[in-house]
Formats: structure tokens, C-alpha cells, sequence
């Protein structure tokens, strides 16, 4: 580690002003930064000193996303040689959800970096390391079959005009990767929905075989088109350890989990979000149960609802992203307690569209401040009253 901090000492006046590499001075900026703590101190004022910086926390996130990618590529497999019919070792099916992930990783950190990149060169800012953790939701939250060039597409849409016009890191008002799929639903909803997208039926250098046909419903899917109120899959243990169609990384209860633990544990995630986007999920799913309508989606336990489709990824990694989600005390539990009552609202009542983190997320980031507004301007009330009684 000595070795390469002095080799970055030897470079870095190339990159100064004045340097016949200054251009790239935000390139360099951010590349230091990532690999050590900067050691520069403020001279005047009070301040806080922490060897923690954003670029530490967007790595910490990054970490804890691990185990559900990790599980996400061996599903990719699984689902690929259970349709094909076809018996495989492990690694085989690990390594055809590698090859069929990691295209779509590498496209999302190419252009989403490559426009922040272009961006702080222009502004002649430090290069934001907000998109180190977007452009690895990106990947996760699509179907396996997302062509790369509509996922490059969709990425720099969401990088532009969800991020950067807004001023960057820390100043978008929505989350980055759900502006993504949004766009991606929207824009090309044959490549985001339907039963043909979620299970790969591509051969992939040796791995798998080139199914013809294929069509592989999600859970959702099937509760969502079912022709009676019973219709709906029964729970099984799949459902808690992922085993099923889905989106990338959204689909094991289990992997997800040990994510949360990582971001409760290091301070990282608010547990107030956490927590009331599922008790918001349970008790509109336990609503719907006793007085909702006759289909299949309202009749689906409310347990179950919470393990299928992307909730769980939502609570856990979106709803609690500190950028776009409620910063005060209490307006985090409302926050989260409408993302999860909404998310199932939209799943039982349109049913062309039962997922409904995505747009439940999306819609409660937008009155995010409003919610901090109305207990900041509350508690100013409070103690103005306090204060007139005192003075009395």
C-alpha cells in the first residue's frame, strides 16, 4: 500500500495545475480519493475530523449488495438449466449468471461514470461518487434478457436528467437506478415485462443452451394474471431463498437480509425506513386480505407479499437511500410506512403493473420534504409556544 500512495505522490503534480495532465484533474481527484482517506484538514472554524467520507459509505453499500448479486448470478443459472431441462454442477450454473451479469455491470459503470466523468472535466468539479452504488443497482434491478444497449440508454437518461441536472450528488430528488427502470418500463415495456425476460435462453460461451420458446412468469406475474381469487402461487421456501424467476438481485429474502444486517451494523441505513416499509407493506397486504377485491393479487397473503417481487430489495436498498428518502426522526417512519402501503396498492389495484415498489418509491421521494417540512415547521411551533409561556 506504501508502494502505490508513493507512487500517486510521483504522479500527481502531472495532474496539478499547470500540469501537462491537468485536464484530467477530476479523473485523478477521484480515483485518490477512492483509494485513500484524504488527509487534507480545514484551518478555521469548528469541525468534525472522521476517517469517514462518502466514498467510504458508497463502498460499505456496495459491500452489502454482495451477497444478493452473489445469489442473483447462481439463480440466473438455476432458472436457465431448470427450463432447459438440463442437469449442471454449481459452477455452471454460478458461471452462467456471471456471463450473463457482468455485460450488464460493466455497461453501467461505463456510461453512468463515463457522463460523471465528462461532467466534472466541464464543471471543473471533484468527480461525485454517488454513481458507485446506482451503477450497481442498475444491473440488479432489470430482467436477465435486458438487451445492454437499451440498459446503457435508460442509464444515461437517469444520470443526466435525474441526477446531473439537478446538480449532481446530493442534490437529485429521485433515486437514480429506480429512474432507470422507470425509464426502461416505460420506454421498452416488452424488454421489462411479460414472461419471456426473466430466464435466460441464450447459450453463453459454452454455458447453457439456446432455448426456443421460453416463457417463465414471475410470481407477480402469475397472481397478477390468474382467472380466480385463489389463483395465486403458494408460498413456498423458494420464495424465501430466491429460487424463482425475478429480476436480478430482487428475488432471495435471505441474501437481501445480510445486506440489511451490513447497513444496520455499520449505521449506514435508517431502521426506522427499514422497518415501517415493511410494516407498511403488511398492513395494507393484511387489508386487502379481509375487504379488498376479488382477484387473486388481493387474496395473496400478506406475508407473501412482502417476499415476491422487488419489496424487499426496495426497503432495504431505495427506500432508505439518505439523498432522496426523509431525514427527520419521524418523518422517516411515515415515509417509509406510505412506500410499503402504496407498493401494495398499486400491486392490487392495477393489475397491469403488480409491481409497485418502483413507483411507490419514486412517488413518496417526491413529497419527502414536504413530510421533513411539516415536522420541522411543527416542532418550531412547539418550542415557540414553550418559549412565550416562559417568558411569561
Amino acid at each position: 500500500m506504501k508502494a502505490l500512495r508513493n507512487y500517486v505522490d510521483k504522479i500527481k503534480p502531472h495532474f496539478k495545475e499547470g500540469g501537462k495532465l491537468h485536464a484530467f484533474h477530476s479523473v485523478f481527484d477521484g480515483l485518490e480519493t477512492f483509494l485513500f482517506v484524504p488527509n487534507t484538514t480545514s484551518k478555521t472554524g469548528v469541525h468534525i475530523h472522521d476517517a469517514i467520507d462518502s466514498k467510504r459509505i458508497m463502498s460499505i453499500v456496495v459491500i452489502s449488495l454482495m451477497p444478493a448479486l452473489l445469489f442473483g448470478m447462481y439463480n440466473v443459472g438455476y432458472q436457465h438449466f431448470t427450463f432447459a431441462n438440463v442437469p449442471a454442477t454449481f459452477w455452471q450454473m454460478f458461471g452462467y449468471g456471471f456471463l450473463s451479469i457482468l455485460p450488464k455491470i460493466i455497461v453501467s459503470y461505463a456510461v453512468g461514470l463515463g457522463i460523471e466523468f465528462v461532467v466534472a472535466q466541464w464543471k471543473k468539479e471533484e468527480i461525485q461518487e454517488g454513481f458507485l452504488v446506482s451503477g450497481m443497482l442498475i444491473p440488479m434491478i432489470v430482467p436477465v434478457e435486458c438487451p445492454l444497449w437499451i440498459l446503457g440508454v435508460a442509464t444515461a437518461f437517469a444520470v443526466i436528467f435525474a441526477k446531473e441536472v439537478f446538480g449532481g450528488t446530493g442534490m437529485n430528488i429521485f433515486n437514480v437506478a429506480l429512474v432507470t427502470r422507470a425509464f426502461l418500463f416505460f420506454a421498452y415495456p416488452a424488454q421489462m415485462s411479460g414472461d419471456s425476460v426473466w430466464v435466460g435462453a441464450k447459450s453463453i460461451f459454452g454455458f447453457g443452451e439456446n432455448i426456443d420458446g421460453l416463457t417463465a412468469a414471475t410470481a407477480l406475474g402469475e397472481a397478477a394474471t390468474a382467472a380466480t381469487p385463489t389463483g395465486y402461487p403458494a408460498f413456498s421456501i423458494d420464495m424465501v431463498t430466491g429460487l424463482i424467476p425475478g429480476s436480478i438481485g430482487e428475488t432471495s429474502m435471505i441474501a437481501i437480509g445480510i445486506g440489511a444486517i451490513i447497513l444496520l451494523w455499520t449505521g449506514i441505513a435508517s431502521w426506522k425506513i427499514m422497518l415501517s416499509v415493511f410494516v407498511g407493506g403488511a398492513f395494507m397486504g393484511w387489508i386487502f386480505n379481509i375487504a379488498g377485491p376479488d382477484t387473486a393479487i388481493a387474496h395473496m397473503p400478506w406475508y407473501e407479499q412482502l417476499c415476491l417481487g422487488g419489496f424487499a430489495f426496495g426497503a432495504v436498498f431505495m427506500a432508505t437511500d439518505p439523498v432522496t428518502a426523509s431525514r427527520t426522526k419521524n418523518g422517516k417512519f411515515i415515509y417509509g410506512f406510505l412506500i410499503g402501503a402504496l407498493a401494495i396498492i398499486i400491486r392490487v389495484l392495477n393489475p397491469g403493473y403488480p409491481e409497485g415498489m418502483m413507483l411507490a418509491i419514486l412517488f413518496m421521494n417526491i413529497f419527502a420534504p414536504l413530510i421533513d417540512y411539516c415536522f420541522m415547521q411543527s416542532n418550531i411551533n412547539m418550542r415557540t409556544k414553550r418559549a412565550l409561556k416562559a417568558n411569561k
